[in-house]
Order: structure tokens, then sequence, then C-alpha cells
């Protein structure tokens, strides 16, 4: 099979032996070589890039590492295949243009220009190989690989910018910075958010304020979910009810955010929920209360104790027990606090080698509010509500049995309310 250059120096041979040497038989040369060129270099390009990605796909197909696989999907086989043909070209010009130097030169420059941006989207093509090959690492799926990769291919760009000023000015690149240099207070205006955005994504990769899979929170932006993109200028966050929140990357070195991670790693999930108690409904307890509170396996032992001690202190002092005012008692609402703090701790869905505790807040004009404060074992959110969910309404019912009421709002109230609404 004859090669391109053979070719082309036969249809070069067929038109000069036919006698064309006038000025006009030079120009129909360079037509008819041009249009030759284009076919051959089409069919090449199709017939290459097609071999070159079967080639690549079926290598791909027979290993079992994964980063061929990516390589085809980016495209790098058919960026190297266009960048080829882009080298054949620029071998078959001259004999094509021999006629016509000056107009080879601006053709050749052009070429160039064209071969420049294919290497850029090339190594932007394996870059993304790489970062999608890490991603399938445990060590590298929570890192912004994705940001890594935008930031070298600014600089990527930027350098194929100066070289493209070079070839069409045929100046050194010193030129191009002295203008960019002039230009500076420009630039800043126009890539002000860039800048910020870079700068931002540095913090937030060498700080590891965020990763990819972190559960954010970040009220001002209504975020509330996972982090599923971190790139040079924005940070996707897909929340709970399947929305995509977009916040800026500068923003989150700018503004507050509460990131779970902390909470995802440790030991638990933090239960904090409070009931509230009527301020009527506490009193203290008689011996005839506190034997019928016996009958509650989870503080019988602690009021037997309990009762011992108040009973000899009582008897120390003297004091007068007609009244239950006078020395020491106990209290109903003091009785539920050591039940809850005993059934959280009998709780196996409760983690009782961290913090546990039922604590009195200060009285509202809705009640005494009494906070519960432990931390659940499983962190997966169904399963931490529905424990949350069991805990309440075990209290919720056992409040009766120590003579407690809630609060709730009387239904006259309720019923303003919904009038004025």
């Amino acid at each position: 099979m004859p090669t391109s250059e053979q070719i082309v120096h036969y249809f070069y041979r067929l038109f000069r032996n036919a006698g064309m040497e006038t000025q006009n038989a030079k120009y129909l040369n360079a037509l008819i070589g041009v249009i030759v060129l284009f076919v051959i270099v089409y069919v090449l390009d199709r017939i290459f890039k097609t071999l070159f990605v079967k080639l690549i796909t079926h290598i791909s197909e027979r290993t079992k590492n994964q980063f061929d696989n990516f390589l085809v999907k980016n495209n790098a086989a058919g960026l190297t295949a266009h960048l080829f043909i882009l080298l054949f070209i620029l071998y078959a010009l001259p004999f094509v243009l021999w006629d016509f130097p000056q107009t080879y030169v601006y053709i050749e420059k052009g070429v160039d220009i064209i071969a420049v941006f294919v290497v850029v989207l090339l190594v932007q093509s394996i870059l993304r190989t790489f970062s999608d090959y890490l991603k399938t690492m445990r060590s590298f799926r929570d890192k912004p690989i994705h940001s890594y990769v935008q930031v070298f291919m600014i600089f990527a760009w930027f350098a194929a910018v100066v070289y493209i000023f070079t070839l069409l000015t045929n100046k050194s690149p010193w030129t191009f910075f002295s203008a960019l240099g002039a230009l500076s207070a420009v630039i800043l205006l126009i890539f002000r958010d860039t800048i910020l955005g870079f700068v931002a994504s540095i913090q937030v990769t060498v700080n590891d304020m965020v990763r990819i899979g972190d559960w954010i929170t970040m009220d001002k932006y209504n975020a509330d979910g996972d982090v599923i993109e971190i790139s040079l200028a924005t940070v996707k966050v897909q929340n709970f009810d399947k929305t995509i929140t977009t916040i800026p990357t500068y923003y989150l070195i700018s503004d507050s955010f509460r990131n779970w991670r902390g909470m995802t790693r440790s030991e638990g999930r933090r239960i904090k929920r409070s009931i509230l108690l009527k301020v009527s409904s506490i009193h203290y307890l008689s011996e005839e209360d506190v034997e019928e509170l016996k009958d509650i396996e989870l503080v019988r032992e602690y009021l037997e104790q309990t009762s011992k001690e108040i009973n000899n202190y009582n008897n120390e002092h003297h004091n007068n027990k007609k009244l239950l005012l006078n020395g020491k008692n106990m209290t109903n609402l003091g009785v539920f606090r050591i039940y809850i703090e005993k059934y959280l701790h009998q709780n196996p869905n409760v983690n009782s080698d961290m913090i546990m505790m039922s604590r009195q807040l200060e009285a509202t004009p809705q009640g005494v509010p009494l906070e519960i404060y432990a931390f659940s074992r499983s962190k997966e959110w169904l399963e931490y509500e529905k424990i949350v969910s069991d805990i309440f309404d075990h209290l919720f019912a056992a409040v009766p049995y120590f003579n407690l009421e809630l609060f709730e709002a009387p239904s006259n109230v309720l019923a303003i309310k919904r009038e004025k609404r």
C-alpha cells in the first residue's frame, strides 16, 4: 500500500509532467494537493482512530486493572489518534504547498495551535483517568482529587495560551508576561471568583475541612447532606431530600458550617431531647409513696438505700417528719431522673461508655424540661431515629407511674392559635 507521501508526490509529478508550470497551474496544483491531503487525512483519521480505540478497548477488556478502562472512557485513545494525524499533516504540508512557502508558514502555525489544544485536552483526559482510577481506591475516595485536576489544568491552559501567543506574535513569553502585568488589575477584577475559589480550594484541602462523603450542614444555603463533589469553584451537597445544593468553595472558609465527620467516626450519635413536666405535679414522696415505687425494679435498690440514708439523717438531726418539708426527702421528679438513668444504662442500644445522664433544665412557662443526654450505638439515621423514638415512647408512658404530668397546651389555646392563623 503506497504511503501518503508517495501519493502526494504522485499527484505532484502528474501535474508537473503535464506541463502545468504557469502561475494559475501552481494555484491549481496547490488546491488539488490540499483537497487530496484532506481526503487522505480524513480517511486516515477514521481508520487510525477506530483501530487505536479498538486496540485499547480490547486490551482493557483483557486486563483486571481498571486504569485502561478509564482511558477509553475519557477518550484518551481518540485524542492520541488526532495528535498523530496532526503530525502527519505537518509532515505532508511542505510537499503540497511547495510553491507557496509563506502560505505554508501560516497554515503550519494554525496546525500547531490545533495541536496545542489537542495536547491540552489529552493531558486533561489522562488526569481525569487518574482521578477516576484513584477514586476506586478506599484511601482516595474522600479526597478532592477533581479539585487538584482543575488546578493543574489552569496552569496547563495558561501555558498553552502563552505558547500560542509566542506562535502568533513571534515574540518571547516575557512580552506576554509584561502585558499581563499591565492588565493585572483588570484580570483580578474579572477572575476574582476564580482566584478566590482557587485559594479556598487549597485551604479546604490542606486543612482537611471537607472531604467527599462528609455530612455537612450549612444553614445559610439550606444545605444538609453529603458532599458529593469538591471542585475549584463549588462544593456540591446532596441533601437528604435528594436535592443538590451548590455552595461556592470560598464560603466554606469565610462562613461557618457544621461537619459531622467527628460524629460518624465516634462511638455513638448524640441523643439530646427534653420532655416537659408540669411543675404542679412535682412533690415530696411519703413513706407510702416510696413503698409503692419500690415495685418498679429499676429504682428499687436506689429507693431502699436512699430511704435508709434519709431516715438516719433525719433521726440524727431530730427532724419533725409530720411535715414532709422538714429534713431530707425524696421527690418524684428526682426518682424519675434516677429511673431514666437506670433505663438508659440497661438499654443495649445506648452506649454506656459515653456520657449518659438525665438533667433538669431551667424552668419555663411551659413547665420543667427534663433533658436526656446520651449516645446511641448506631449512627445510621433510620436506626438512630428508631432508638430515640423507642426511648421516649417508654418515658412518656412511664411518667404517670411517678405521679408526674406532661405539659400540654390547653385545647382552647390551640383553637385560638388556629383561628389567628
